[in-house]
């Protein structure tokens, strides 16, 4: 995929071989403008050609969403179309990373291996972690950083019995993709003695934390800022098809008016960034240059280019680290007197913004370890983290992919499977074998079917069969001790009329359902309207199955036997 993205990109902005986009200079300024708009309408044209297919106009599955939805099921056909959609628009320019692609490809090959070979639902899961990890290790070269993607954000947790096979998936990756095509590390210093100017203590862990903070704040409004350009978009009523288009031209003029820095992923920028050349910035050029990227970004994504803000991330942390380092010493002087860099900041900021819209603060963590083979300014990364992540969390409560999913209707906080309290559902755990009587039935008449003894809940039904409500014998047998046989009727005995199940609602629904019933038993019925009675669930049967599913994910967790 970066073979053929860089081709593309070549081709389009006619460059020398080999040449990043984003770090080029002199680049013609119609292909500047007009490159992205092209490369829009070849994914609109193509995307309204195959949405003509009923098979691909649902939405495609991700990792994420298929490890904590469907036990690790994906389609691999659905995988290649956006893997094809995501080459098309960062080789085109669009400000979006090839990691969404990378990871969506790896995991639906993964997943579909699974399949065929049958693997149970735990088992499957942890494979798709693996695909997500060997891309993200060979994207980067940094296989701890891929290990660790899976974890926090493909798997959503920590676990032995997935260690050994996750952290063997990065390394093949990441040694696999070393040999096969040669990459340039993510940041390179010539100097390691540059990007501190003296000794690190754990005083420097103090503006660290201020970056963190700025970074949360930042990475918030990024993806408010995606979902603004969408709702955008769609109040325009632009037909799809020429919506990427559209967001194509702005992204070239903004390339045009700012720099060819804001194009694809950002790549070359970054290393531009860290490069003893590109250390000449003042604070107005870095704040111009980080608005136009966040809202390149924020453009690309919302008219309907295919990728991530993994790498755009990075590049916009980079620059606000760097803007940190000018701004923050003028509005705090004593900020000045610590012995970090610029280039120190940029480090701790890459990370720090990365984890406020990707999430996963040990990935970002291990992520500065790999680049920069210092343990000192990873400490300071991970303080920085921390804040970033934490701060997220308690103002937003989302990361990018996951506030994707909050605005799709999904309760999805991470890749922790949720699938499987989906799947119990009341359907599944109800008894079927239920006679239900007529509401009509004389009182003395039940009572006589049904004798203290017999099954303690009886369900009645109208004369159109629709559910009137549930009547407990020991009850109806005291309230006709009770009035002496006289003007008792079945009706006057009944309990629960409003209150019932309906055979979609998962176990959690249900038990939510009993608590506020105050009941032991409801009736599962179907029809909306016609509430015609299919079946009956108990509380305790239901919190029976729900606590031994618990048990269940706890020993898969932790690497236990069934």
């Amino acid at each position: 995929m970066s073979v053929v993205t860089q081709r593309l990109r070549e081709l389009l902005y006619r460059l020398p071989a080999g040449t990043r986009l984003s770090a080029s200079d002199g680049i013609d300024p119609l292909a500047l403008l007009l490159a992205p708009c092209l490369g829009g309408a070849a994914l609109g044209l193509l995307v309204l050609l195959v949405g003509r297919a009923r098979a691909m106009r649902r939405a495609a599955v991700d990792p994420i969403e298929a490890n904590a939805l469907h036990g690790g099921r994906m389609s691999l056909r659905d995988s290649l179309w956006v893997a094809l959609q995501n080459v098309i628009s960062n080789g085109s320019g669009a400000s979006v990373g090839l990691e969404a692609g990378y990871t969506q490809i790896c995991a639906g090959i993964s997943s579909r291996l699974g399949i065929s070979f049958e693997m149970r639902r735990a088992d499957l899961r942890t494979l798709v972690g693996c695909g997500a990890a060997a891309a993200i290790a060979a994207a980067f070269g940094a296989p701890l950083t891929g290990a660790f993607y899976a974890f926090e954000l493909i798997i959503g947790t920590y676990a032995i019995a997935t260690l050994t096979p996750v952290v063997v998936a990065a390394l093949c990756g990441s040694l696999v993709a070393q040999a096969l095509v040669p990459a340039e590390p993510l940041v390179a210093f010539d100097n390691m003695q540059a990007v501190v100017t003296s000794r690190v203590t754990s005083a420097e862990i103090l503006p660290s934390l201020a970056l963190g903070l700025a970074c949360a704040g930042l990475g918030i409004l990024i993806m408010r800022g995606v979902t603004l350009v969408e709702r955008l978009v769609q109040a325009s009523r632009i037909p799809q098809a020429a919506a990427p288009a559209l967001g194509g031209l702005c992204v070239g003029a903004l390339a045009l008016a700012a720099s060819p820095q804001v194009l694809s992923g950002g790549h070359g920028a970054l290393h531009q960034h860290f490069a003893d050349a590109g250390q000449g910035y003042d604070a107005g050029a870095l704040a111009i240059l980080f608005l136009a990227k966040a809202v390149a970004s924020a453009i690309s994504i919302g008219a309907g280019f295919r990728g991530g803000l993994f790498f755009a991330s990075l590049f916009l942390g980079a620059l606000a680290g760097k803007l940190f380092a000018i701004l923050a010493p003028m509005l705090v002087p004593p900020l000045a007197a610590f012995g970090l860099t610029p280039l120190a900041y940029a480090v701790i900021g890459m990370s720090a913004l990365a984890v406020a819209v990707i999430g996963g603060p040990l990935t970002m963590t291990f992520l500065a370890l790999e680049a920069t083979g210092s343990l000192p300014i990873t400490g300071l990364v991970l303080a920085a983290v921390l804040a970033s992540s934490l701060t997220v969390r308690k103002t937003f409560g989302y990361s990018f992919a996951t506030w994707r999913f909050h605005l799709r209707g999904e309760s999805i906080r991470s890749a922790h499977d949720v699938g499987w309290i989906r799947n119990l559902t009341v359907g599944r755990l109800m008894r079927r074998d239920v006679r239900p009587v007529a509401l009509d039935t004389p009182l003395a008449s039940f009572l006589r079917a049904h004798p203290i003894g017999s099954p303690s809940r009886v369900i009645v039904v109208d004369g159109a069969d629709r559910y009137a409500g549930i009547v407990l014998v020991p009850e109806a047998h005291a309230a006709l001790r009770d009035a002496d046989g006289r003007g008792v009727t079945l009706k006057d005995v009944l309990r629960h009329p409003d209150e019932f199940l309906t055979p979609e609602m998962n176990a959690k629904e249900a038990a939510a359902a009993f608590d506020a019933s105050e009941s032991e038993a409801l009736a599962v019925v179907e029809g909306g309207d016609r509430r015609r009675v299919i079946g009956l669930l108990t509380e305790s049967h239901t919190l029976k199955r729900y606590s031994d599913e618990l048990e269940r994910q706890r020993r898969t967790i932790a690497g236990e036997p069934g």
